[in-house]
């Protein structure tokens, strides 16, 4: 009997690992962002449906995280006065400034480095979309079969929303965050104190069940 408990104990351990791991899995992906204020808003549109009206900020962040709740922001300042400064008003027309990030090496795919983040004042017919904008600054964009934004100004050059196993996630804050991130989490190490207090309680209940 002991031993059965024990083999149930370490088989809950093995799941818990797992699961740990599979957590760590995300998605190589260009995210989207809307400048409110002075702070970064994900998009709740993508670039292809959202119209954004003259004077507004939007950026682009190549980033790697299971979803948009930890994607990271883009990087810099976003002020519209700043990079629309050189691209005055007409008639007709509105501007949208754009700020496009890259990311880091750490997000990159193999073999590929990202080039530098930038920004772009976008000058476009008042009924344009982000994407329509974007186009007129950052060619080549790829998109996929399901218009999702694979690739701006050529970046990366192959992949398209790909998983990515045990990466490393972005931070959401404008600063990258340098932790280690190949360590047990919190809830693992939680959940394996759980599994071992019980597996515990069982075999000292079977114990005294045989002595009894």
């Amino acid at each position: 009997m002991i031993r059965r408990a024990v083999l149930l104990l370490l088989a809950s351990l093995l799941l818990i690992a797992g699961a740990g791991q599979a957590q760590a899995a995300g998605y190589r992906y260009w995210s989207f962002w809307d400048r409110d204020g002075d702070r970064w808003v994900y998009a709740t549109q993508g670039p292809s449906m959202a119209r954004p009206s003259d004077g507004d900020v939007q950026g682009f962040r190549f980033t790697v995280s299971e979803d948009s709740s930890e994607a990271a922001r883009p990087r810099g300042t976003a002020d519209f006065g700043t990079i629309c400064a050189k691209t005055p008003a007409r008639d007709g027309e509105k501007r949208v400034a754009l700020v496009i990030d890259s990311g880091t090496t750490a997000d990159a795919p193999q073999g590929e480095t990202p080039p530098p983040a930038r920004t772009a004042c976008a000058r476009v017919s008042p009924d344009a979309t982000t994407a329509e904008a974007l186009a007129t600054v950052a060619k080549p964009l790829r998109y996929d079969t399901n218009a999702l934004l694979c690739a701006i100004a050529g970046y990366p050059e192959k992949g398209c929303g790909e998983q990515v196993s045990g990466s490393r996630k972005s931070s959401p804050a404008a600063k990258e965050d340098t932790s280690d991130d190949n360590g047990p989490s919190l809830g693992l190490l939680a959940g394996i104190a759980v599994v071992t207090a019980l597996g515990a309680a069982a075999i000292w209940q079977v114990r005294r069940r045989d002595q009894a």
